[in-house]
């Protein structure tokens, strides 16, 4: 009998509290420290935190349910998840779907944790506080300078390349256990610093007051929707990676749905309140929209007691929270092609990062390329991701069928039916509305255009993929099972 090389047992996360902290820290990044303080800015204050609570928690939060459970009920990455669910053939390529998505957003998104590293770097060395110092400029000058960014882009992919090789619980989780406790630890700082100022009272007035009509637009709704959905990073694939890798006695419901959310919009409310004292107090503008955190408030440092340090507990926790969503994003496609090749862990992590470094370069060449991946992959790539991962759970595996053997196991909340028409019906008309809206609102621009190539080609390219795979026996018998190193 030939001798077959034996499967080392898959990787867990070492403490519930080291699993909270991965889901945390995948879906704390740019999208509550930057994106949400501006996003509130532009529609009105807390109109729109009430707003963002609302559909976070009637939509992300079971959908985050959803994901995590269909990782611990196939322990397994995105296309073995979907290999469970559909079995062998193309439309295993509607996994492919999800990492094709999941590897365009991470191209484009190491590029914005290259800035949030400058600005860290800058901050301990009080450039912001320096004499003559411009917020503008200096802004400027870092996207115009492409040896630079392209510099800082190789950093952030080498780094998150070395943490990965050590595996789930010696490199992932050992850094996440620190990294969020001190990006909060930064942002309640800042916020006791910030409500010290004289006029710091206004922004607490901006933040907690809500002026009703804004809950009458339109406009409030959707953007609220488009935070909600980024922020939690659902359809990405995130949460379901960090689902398989649970223990047996780990909590879905309240770990991978309610403390999540709970966490990732705390730390957003908690990033406006260090924010918005601080512009109110040097009479900034709260709706100064996307410039705010690297512009508008990069220039107040000077103008504040100890305006240094406030500098660094920002810059340095913005980039906390960028480098562990990107952490765990890259984790999609590592812990995916690990299983479905011969390949080792460690090769599996170089050869993805150095294809997500390439891939990176145009973004971080130029900004302007950067912008235009983002909007058309964060408006139609990421609600076809997440259309892919609930369709399947809704119309192939089925919610009750989910429900009842992952999403109540173990459960300190149990979740009943109400769920299953949130899954199979309300989600992916959400996904398909946020895609019509965008469409019809940008009819016939390159960003639509973008978009529907995205949607299309996608899809094929996935179905194209699997059906020559699967039809050459699929998944080798040698794989390795990624974290086996821990």
């Amino acid at each position: 009998m030939a001798d077959v090389p034996a499967k080392t047992a898959r990787a867990e996360w070492g403490t519930r509290f080291g699993f909270l902290m991965a889901m945390i820290g995948a879906m704390v990044g740019a999208g509550n420290i930057w994106r949400f303080p501006y996003v509130m800015g532009n529609n009105g204050g807390g109109a729109f935190v009430l707003a963002f609570l609302t559909l976070l928690f009637v939509l992300a939060v079971p959908g985050l349910m959803a994901e995590v459970a269909l990782g611990r009920y196939t322990n397994k990455g995105v296309i073995g998840a979907f290999r469970d669910v559909v079995g062998r053939g193309g439309m295993v390529g509607l996994g492919i779907v999800v990492l094709l998505v999941n590897i365009a957003l991470m191209s484009y998104y190491s590029p914005v944790i290259a800035w949030t590293l400058y600005y860290a770097v800058h901050s301990l060395l009080f450039t912001f506080t320096a004499t003559g110092f411009e917020a503008e400029p200096f802004m400027t000058g870092l996207f115009d300078n492409a040896a630079l960014m392209i510099g800082l882009h190789t950093v952030v992919m080498g780094s998150i390349a070395a943490i990965l090789v050590l595996g789930i619980r010696r490199g992932v989780e050992r850094l996440v256990v620190y990294a969020v406790p001190a990006l909060v630890i930064a942002l309640v700082v800042m916020t006791v610093r910030g409500l010290t100022l004289p006029g710091a009272s206004e922004g607490i007035a901006f933040t907690f007051g809500v002026q009703w009509e804004y809950l009458t637009y339109s406009d409030t709704w959707i953007a609220a929707l488009g935070q909600a959905l980024f922020s939690t990073g659902l359809g990405w694939g995130i949460a379901l990676t960090v689902g398989s890798y649970l223990r047996e006695y780990d909590d879905v419901p309240l770990g991978g749905g309610v403390f999540t959310a709970l966490g990732e919009s705390s730390i957003g409310i908690l990033a406006a309140l260090a924010i918005f004292p601080i512009v109110f107090a040097v009479g900034i503008e709260p709706d100064a929209g996307a410039g705010l955190a690297f512009v508008s408030l990069a220039q107040v440092f000077p103008e504040i007691p100890f305006g240094g340090f406030v500098a660094i507990l920002f810059f340095v926790g913005f980039f906390l929270a960028t480098f562990t969503s990107g952490l765990l994003i890259t984790e999609v496609s590592v812990t995916t092609l690990a299983e479905e090749t011969e390949f080792s862990r460690t090769q599996t992590v170089l050869g993805v990062c150095g294809g997500i470094w390439l891939l990176g370069l145009p973004s971080a060449y130029s900004a302007d390329i950067l912008d235009y991946l983002d909007f058309v992959f964060g408006n139609w790539g990421l609600p076809l991701a997440a259309l892919m991962i609930i369709g399947v759970i809704g119309w192939v595996l089925g919610p009750e069928r989910l429900r009842l053997l992952a999403v109540n196991q173990n459960a300190g909340i149990h979740v009943g039916r109400w769920w299953n028409p949130v899954i199979k019906y309300v989600i992916p008309a959400v996904m398909l509305f946020i895609m019509a809206y965008f469409a019809w609102e940008n009819f016939g621009s390159a960003e639509m255009i973008g978009g529907m190539l995205v949607i299309v080609l996608f899809p094929i390219i996935g179905y194209a993929i699997m059906s020559v795979v699967e039809g050459r026996g699929g998944q080798p018998d040698t794989a390795e099972i990624p974290g086996g190193d821990d």
